[in-house]
């Protein structure tokens, strides 16, 4: 009787107080709960800045940002991560299970770039023995690094170290390459065995070698092979001649199983990455304190109302070393976690300086903190009320954009910076409302900036541009084209890269041959204002927006001839500059026709061969004559 009382107390009080001033009456619990999700989700201190976004780029302003524009990332994981599979992995047990996103100092420039580990993988081995498995092939070796905006002539990635054993050249090397703990590793190894471990190729030969390192647990004794050949459920632990006094067994080397084991309590990133510092491998993994339990705050992304990334987990990929670093100390929760296992968490100063330059703001976060920040960024309750001014993130073709690691020097900073950004449009609108950055060097680690641009005005957003790339006339037929010669055009990540306070959209195309699997970079589609170019590199396409440095004109040779008066007359400027040009004889018309025909026949017999190159030359001289051809026609 209670119950149902309360229960019809609660409904009447609804439709006859509440309901008829709703927003009035609820502007008191909107606020608590704007102010309650903001702190929660450590959005509280979200600096905001207003931008024009229409501001006119000269070439200078290009020049002034080249930070940002030589680090503009042309590479997208995946078919850097294929091109990774087919020209470094050597060996078919070797491995590159992801590409990650970091910045370097190299050769002294301050450089964006992608690396991936070369991993093992005992899968793929040809002879899957024991011995093999567990004894002889026991770590991954080296890895791939290049800039992300190079290219070679072929289409393919700069690389700054590569191949076997590592060879660098720039002053970024790896002094310790063997991987026995990473993405891939999971199986235990014993190491220290009679058994040399292959180390690498070289030419027909192998290279052995044997583990140097801190890692796993000494077999030193039958009581420990007996209880690990328990453990593993493998009898050659106990009963292998291979196994010494010395031998070493490494297991929980996959890096998620390892820190996973160690705290379970802790949630984690799901992209930990790979760092060279001092010559030696490291895994950086990001790990979360969270909670549902925070009052009026919204939860998101399921039953999470609260979330720091409080902790930076390094593991030392050759000895398995793993420090937890407290990276958020006003954190509560971690501070709990502290006093609960005292030693688990390091201070982060501990870090040592070479690992310290390479921590980053996760993606995990940040994609929640911006899916928050898309509707919290309203403060005023009536306007929340109203969701009179709901962002989104854009979708394009048919997929939410995500965030992306690039290097530029933001609005109103003197330098160029390692962030990660995400752009926002308006809920149901198609335009760009405002922008998100996450900062990740030095002091500025952990701050948040958002750009905004005026809601008076209408500023080009990511699937605009997009659409208006489908449309163009010339790199539309151009894409289709190639997608119907038996190649496949990969669209890239649609980069928004802010310049000044004016923005350029940047998206790379790669080409894949028809039974192929090395993806090329063939083409960079930039787009600002309301113009689209289509060039072979970023630098082409730039110079065509923007146009290149003006020379000074070259003039005709001007012969002085005197006068009675011995006084020289030069012929003006303007009249040289109005001089025509020399008109075409009417006999050579039929010629050029005649050779456009003939370069026009061969572009067409090099693209049904998918000779693209000579389908260019053959194009570019037909373009030649043809304005020859059009030249001549109107000065006739």
């Amino acid at each position: 009787v209670v119950l149902l009382g309360g229960n019809g107390v609660a409904a009447a009080v609804q439709q006859l107080v509440v309901t008829p001033d709703e927003q009035q009456k609820e502007a008191p619990y909107i606020a608590r709960n704007i102010a309650a999700t903001r702190m929660a989700f450590d959005l509280d201190e979200v600096e905001e800045r207003q931008v024009s976004g229409d501001a006119t780029l000269t070439l200078q302003d290009i020049a002034d940002n080249e930070e940002t524009i030589n680090n503009v990332r042309l590479w997208d994981h995946q078919p850097l991560l294929d091109t990774f599979s087919q020209i470094q992995e050597i060996r078919t047990y070797y491995e590159f299970a992801s590409v990650d996103n970091d910045r370097y100092v190299v050769d002294g420039e301050y450089r964006q770039t992608m690396v991936s580990s070369r991993e093992l993988s005992s899968d793929s081995l040809p002879n899957r023995s024991w011995v093999n498995e567990h004894l002889q092939y026991t770590h991954g070796f080296g890895v791939a690094l290049g800039p992300v905006n190079q290219v070679t002539q072929e289409g393919l990635p700069v690389l700054f170290i590569q191949d076997l054993p590592p060879r660098s050249d720039t002053d970024l090397a790896v002094e310790e390459p063997s991987i026995y703990y990473g993405e891939l590793s999971n199986e235990y190894v014993i190491v220290n065995t009679r058994t040399d471990e292959f180390h690498y190729p070289q030419g027909e030969d192998n290279v052995s070698t044997r583990y140097a390192g801190t890692g796993g647990v000494r077999l030193d004794n039958l009581l420990r092979r007996a209880l690990f050949s328990l453990r593993f459920r493998s009898y050659e632990i106990l009963v292998s001649g291979q196994l010494t006094a010395d031998s070493r067994i490494l297991y929980h080397r996959n890096i998620a199983d390892r820190v996973g084991t160690i705290a379970p309590f802790l949630r984690y990133d799901s992209d930990p990455y790979l760092v060279i510092a001092d010559g030696r491998l490291f895994w950086i993994r990001d790990a979360y304190t969270a909670t549902g339990d925070y009052p009026y705050a919204t939860p998101i992304g399921g039953s999470i109302n609260y979330i720091r990334n409080s902790v930076k987990v390094v593991i030392d990929a050759y000895n398995g070393t793993t420090t937890f670093y407290l990276a958020q100390p006003d954190d509560p929760l971690a501070a709990a976690l502290g006093n609960v296992f005292p030693g688990l968490l390091q201070p982060l100063d501990a870090m040592p300086p070479g690992l310290r330059s390479h921590v980053r703001y996760p993606e995990g976060i940040f994609a929640l903190q911006a899916a928050t920040y898309s509707t919290y960024h309203m403060t005023n309750p009536a306007v929340f009320y109203n969701r009179e001014d709901e962002w989104e993130v854009p979708v394009i073709d048919a997929e939410q954009m995500e965030p992306y690691y690039t290097v530029m020097r933001l609005p109103g900073e003197e330098r160029a910076e390692f962030i990660q950004m995400l752009p926002f449009t308006p809920r149901g609108m198609n335009n760009l409302a405002a922008w998100m950055v996450a900062r990740s060097d030095g002091e500025n680690y952990g701050k948040m900036l958002v750009f905004q641009f005026p809601k008076q005005k209408v500023v080009f957003g990511p699937s605009q541009i997009v659409a208006r790339i489908n449309q163009d006339q010339e790199i539309s037929p151009q894409i289709t084209l190639w997608n119907q010669q038996g190649s496949e055009v990969i669209q890239g990540t649609l980069l928004v890269i802010p310049i000044e306070e004016a923005l350029l959209y940047i998206r790379p195309l790669y080409l894949r041959a028809d039974g192929g699997r090395i993806p090329e970079l063939k083409r960079v589609i930039v787009a600002y204002q309301n113009q689209i170019v289509m060039e072979e590199t970023l630098d082409q396409a730039l110079a065509q927006l923007f146009g290149e440095p003006a020379a000074a004109p070259a003039l005709p040779e001007t012969i002085l001839v005197a006068d009675a008066g011995g006084a020289a007359d030069a012929p003006a400027v303007a009249d040289l500059a109005a001089a025509p040009a020399p008109q075409l004889p009417s006999t050579a018309i039929p010629a050029l026709a005649r050779q456009a025909q003939e370069h026009y026949s061969r572009a067409i017999e090099a693209q049904r061969q998918g000779d693209w190159a000579a389908y260019g030359d053959e194009i570019r001289q037909l373009g030649d004559i043809l304005a020859r051809l059009d030249g001549s026609s109107s000065q006739n």
